[in-house]
C-alpha cells in the first residue's frame, strides 16, 4: 500500500491548507535537537584555538549563564542551552575566538540587559561590536512587523558589510532556533518559517553554507506545511525501497569502473532533500497551469504525479584534484549515457558563492535517474560551508580572499539598494528577488564570463561590467543581433552595450531589470538629476516671487539666508530651492520670509514699501523637455503657444496647464499653488496632443486621413476609433499626434480638413 501511494502522490495531494491536520502534524517534531553542553563545545574549540582562547571563551560561556540564570526557554531547558547551541555550530565553522564568545552572549544585551560597555571590558571591543550588531531594535517603534523586519535587516546588513562573522551567528542562531521552533504555536511558526524561506535559507545559500541552507530549507517547509511534509516523506520512503536494488546496481557499476580509468574516488549516496522535491513540483504544476490554454498538450501531462521525479537519489563522488573530476565525468558517461540538458561544469565557471563542483544526471539500469556530483575535497568544503571555510579574520582589507571580497561587494549593492528604495516593504521585495537561487552565465565580447541572477536583461549585464557602462547605455547587440534593452538573456548569449556620449539611465529601465546593484544604480542617478533639476526650478521660481518686490535671488544678503535657513533648522539655501522645486514649500511664502528676514538685518522698510507696488509678477519661462520636476498635463496636453499656468503640486513639482483648463480652476483659491508661465523656444522636442475627427466611414477613410498627417511632417503616436449611435454612417477619430507648437498643430488640422470624408475637427480639451 505504501508503494502504491508514493505512485500515486501527486501536489494536488499536499497541497491542502488543513489547520487541523497542520496542528496534528504538530505534536510530533522528526528533528530531535539535543542540547549541546559546553564540554561538547570545548572540544570543539580546543582544536583549532589556542589554550587563552579557550579560556575567555569559558569565561564568556560562565558570564553568559549567570545573566540567563532563571531563564527557560519554551522547550522547558534552560535558556543558556541556545547560545551554547549556537556557538557550537560557529565551532564547527572554525571561526575565531572573538566570533564564539559573541555566539555565547548575543543574547544578553536584549534579554540580560548588560551593557554594550560591560561586554566590552570583559570581552574586548571586537566581541562588544558583534553583540551589539546582533542586538534588535526593540527599543524603537515601528508602524508594522515588516517595518520591525526592515530595520533589523538593514541593520544586519550594515554590520555585515564590515564585518561577515555578524551573519555567520545570525545564521548559527536562526538554524537553531528552527530546530526547536516546534514548541512555538502553529501561526508562529508559519510566520517564522516563512520569514527564514525568503530571506535566510536564501543568505545562507549566497554565502555558499550549503548545509545551513538545505536544512533551514527543510525545517521551514516542515513547520509551514507539516502535513506537506509528512506525505511527502512517506512518498520518498517508499519509493526508496522501490528503487534500492536499481540504485545499488547503479552504484556498484561506478564503484567497479572508476579504479579502471585510474580514478581513486569515495563514492557517497545523497537524497533529493524534500523541500526540493516539493518546489519541483509546484514549478512544473506552475508549468502545466500557464499550458493549459494550449489543447495539443495531452491530458495526462496536465498531473505531475511524484513517480516522475525521477532524480530523487544521487551519487556525490570525490576525488583528489580537479584533473581527476573530469577524468571520472568520462569513466561515468562511457558507462552511463547521460540525460541531456542535466551537465553543469561549476568548476570551469563557479557559482558567485564559491561553489565548484560537477554535475551530471545518468541513466541507470531500469532507466533510473541519478544525479551525480563530482567534486575534491576542498571543493566539498566550501561548498558546505561557502564563506566560513575560507575564514582568516584580518583587521586588513588586503588579506581577505577574493570569495570574501566578492561577498562585500554583494553586501554593499544590498546596502545600496536600501539608500534608494521607497521604504521597508519594497526594500524587502527588493531583497527576495536579490536572494533567489536562478543563474546564468553571459560573455562580454572581451571573452569575460558574468554571473547575473534568471530573467536578467541586458541592462543588468551593462551595470555588472561597470556603472558608467549602464549609465551610458542606449541599446544592445546579443549574438551580433540588436535586440530591446528588456531582452531577458540566456546562458552562453555574447552581450555588447551599445554606449552613447553622456548618461541618460531611463526611468522606465526600473521595471525589468533584475540585479540589486542596477536597480539601486538607476535609482540613485535619478533621484541626483531629480534633486539638481528640484534646486534650479525652485531657484528660478524663487526669483520670480522676488521680482515685485523688487529684488532677486542674488540680491538677498547671506546675512538673511542665514536668519532664515537657522529659524527653519536647514543648512544650505540649495535644500530651500529643492524644497520648492518639488513643491514642498510654496515660492511666495520664502519670498516673504526672507524679505523679512532682510528688513531685519539690513532695515530696508522704505525700500520693500515702494517695491510691493511694481510691475506685476513676471512668468515663468517653461523649457520644452519634461523631466522629474516639471511636467506636462495630461488631461489637457498644452503644447507651445498655447497660454499656460504652472501648478505647484506637492512632493511633484510643477505642473504646466492650459490656462482655461478645469484643473487650474480648482486650484485658483489656494494661495501660491498657482504660478503664471510661458513657453522657451525649443525646437527639438515634439509634443503630444489629441484631435477629435467626425468623418463618414469608408474603406478609404483611414489611410487618405493619415496620409494628410503625414504629409504635415507629423507623427501619430496612438487612434481610437468610435461609431457614433445615432448616426451610422458616422465615426468618430481620436488621434493623438506630436506636433512642435501651436502653429505646427494648425498646418496638421489644415491637412485633415481637405479630406473629402472630414466633417469636423477639434483639439481636444479637458471636461470640466
Amino acid at each position: 500500500m505504501e508503494s502504491a501511494h508514493a505512485h500515486a502522490l501527486q501536489i494536488d495531494d499536499i497541497a491542502t491548507d488543513d489547520a487541523e491536520a497542520d496542528v496534528a502534524c504538530f505534536v510530533q517534531n522528526p528533528f530531535d535537537p539535543v542540547g549541546p553542553l559546553f564540554e561538547i563545545l570545548k572540544e570543539k574549540i580546543a582544536v583549532y584555538l589556542k589554550d587563552e582562547d579557550v579560556s575567555r571563551i569559558k569565561d564568556a560561556y560562565c558570564f553568559a549563564a549567570k545573566a540567563h540564570s532563571g531563564q527557560m526557554r519554551k522547550s522547558g531547558e534552560l535558556y543558556i542551552a541556545h547560545p551554547l547551541a549556537v556557538a557550537s555550530v560557529i565551532a564547527d565553522w572554525h571561526l575565531d575566538a572573538q566570533a564564539v564568545c559573541a555566539a555565547l552572549l548575543h543574547d544578553v544585551v536584549e534579554d540580560a540587559f548588560i551593557s554594550k560597555a560591560e561586554i566590552a571590558e570583559r570581552f574586548g571591543q571586537h566581541a562588544a561590536e558583534l553583540v551589539d550588531s546582533l542586538s534588535k531594535l526593540d527599543k524603537l517603534k515601528f508602524r508594522s512587523h515588516e517595518e520591525a523586519q526592515a530595520a533589523n535587516f538593514y541593520k544586519m546588513l550594515l554590520a555585515m558589510s564590515s564585518d561577515l562573522r555578524v551573519i555567520l551567528i545570525k545564521l548559527a542562531d536562526r538554524l537553531h532556533n528552527m530546530r526547536t521552533l516546534f514548541v512555538m504555536r502553529p501561526d508562529k511558526r508559519r510566520r517564522i518559517a516563512g520569514e527564514t524561506l525568503e530571506i535566510y535559507a536564501p543568505i545562507a545559500r549566497r554565502l555558499g553554507l550549503d548545509g545551513v541552507f538545505q536544512e533551514l530549507e527543510d525545517l521551514s517547509f516542515f513547520n509551514k506545511h507539516p502535513w506537506r511534509h509528512r506525505a511527502l516523506s512517506r512518498a520518498v520512503t517508499a519509493e526508496r525501497n522501490n528503487r534500492r536494488r536499481l540504485l545499488t546496481q547503479l552504484q556498484a557499476g561506478i564503484e567497479e569502473r572508476l579504479p579502471q580509468w585510474g580514478v581513486k574516488a569515495e563514492v557517497q549516496g545523497r537524497e533529493k532533500r524534500l523541500y526540493s522535491i516539493y518546489s519541483k513540483m509546484r514549478e512544473r504544476v506552475a508549468e502545466v497551469r500557464r499550458s493549459r490554454a494550449h489543447p495539443a498538450r495531452p491530458v495526462g501531462e496536465k498531473r505531475r504525479v511524484f513517480s516522475h521525479v525521477y532524480d530523487i537519489h544521487g551519487f556525490r563522488l570525490i576525488v583528489p584534484d580537479a584533473a581527476a573530476c573530469y577524468l571520472s565525468l568520462g569513466a561515468l558517461h562511457s558507462i552511463y549515457q547521460p540525460y541531456p540538458g542535466r551537465f553543469k561544469d561549476y568548476i570551469a565557471m563557479p557559482r558567485e558563492n564559491g561553489y565548484r563542483s560537477l554535475h551530471t544526471t545518468l541513466i541507470g539500469p531500469g532507466g533510473v535517474l541519478a544525479e551525480v556530483q563530482i567534486r575534491t575535497r576542498e571543493m566539498h568544503r566550501i561548498a558546505e560551508t561557502g564563506v566560513a571555510a575560507h575564514w582568516l579574520y584580518k583587521d586588513d582589507d588586503k588579506n581577505i580572499n577574493e570569495l570574501q571580497k566578492q561577498t562585500h561587494a554583494w553586501l554593499q549593492s544590498l546596502l545600496d539598494l536600501q539608500m534608494n528604495t521607497g521604504g521597508a516593504s519594497e526594500f524587502l521585495e527588493q531583497v527576495k528577488v536579490n536572494l533567489f537561487p536562478g543563474e546564468i552565465f553571459v560573455i562580454s565580447p572581451k571573452g569575460r564570463i558574468f554571473s547575473l541572477p534568471d530573467s536578467s536583461t541586458p541592462v543588468d549585464f551593462a551595470y555588472a561590467v561597470h556603472t558608467d557602462v549602464g549609465h551610458r547605455c542606449v541599446g544592445c547587440r546579443i549574438n551580433s543581433d540588436y535586440k530591446p534593452l528588456n531582452t531577458e538573456l540566456q546562458s552562453g548569449d555574447q552581450v555588447e552595450i551599445i554606449t552613447s556620449a553622456y548618461p541618460s539611465p531611463n526611468p522606465a529601465w526600473l521595471n525589468y531589470v533584475r540585479t540589486g546593484r542596477a536597480r539601486a544604480r538607476i535609482r540613485h542617478f535619478l533621484k541626483n538629476k531629480q534633486q539638481d533639476e528640484a534646486i534650479g526650478l525652485g531657484e528660478r521660481m524663487l526669483d520670480l516671487a522676488l521680482r515685485p518686490h523688487g529684488f532677486t535671488v542674488d540680491e538677498i544678503s547671506p546675512a538673511a539666508w542665514e536668519r532664515f535657513l537657522r529659524d527653519r533648522n536647514m543648512t544650505s539655501s540649495r535644500d530651500v530651492y529643492a524644497d520648492i522645486g518639488l513643491g514642498n514649500r510654496m515660492p511666495v511664502a520664502v519670498a516673504r520670509r526672507l524679505l523679512l528676514a532682510q528688513k531685519r538685518v539690513e532695515g530696508l522698510t522704505g525700500k520693500l514699501e515702494n517695491k510691493e507696488k511694481d510691475a506685476s509678477m513676471p512668468r515663468l519661462k517653461i523649457r520644452g523637455g519634461e523631466n522629474g520636476v516639471m511636467h506636462l498635463a495630461r488631461c489637457c496636453q498644452p503644447i507651445p503657444g498655447d497660454p499656460v499656468v504652472g501648478l505647484v503640486r506637492r512632493k511633484q513639482g510643477l505642473e504646466v496647464h492650459l490656462r482655461d483648463c478645469p484643473a487650474v480652476a480648482r486650484m485658483r483659491g489656494h494661495l501660491g499653488r498657482c504660478v503664471d508661465a510661458d513657453w522657451e523656444p525649443d525646437e527639438t522636442r515634439l509634443f503630444d496632443v489629441t484631435i477629435r475627427i467626425l468623418c463618414y466611414s469608408n474603406d478609404n477613410m483611414l489611410v487618405r486621413i493619415a496620409n494628410a498627417i503625414s504629409s504635415a511632417n507629423c507623427n501619430i503616436q496612438n487612434a481610437a476609433l468610435d461609431h457614433q449611435a445615432d448616426m451610422s454612417s458616422s465615426v468618430v477619430l481620436r488621434i493623438t499626434v506630436q506636433v512642435r507648437d501651436r502653429r505646427h498643430l494648425a498646418q496638421v488640422m489644415r491637412c485633415v480638413r481637405q479630406v473629402p470624408e472630414v466633417k469636423r475637427i477639434e483639439r481636444l480639451k479637458p471636461d470640466a
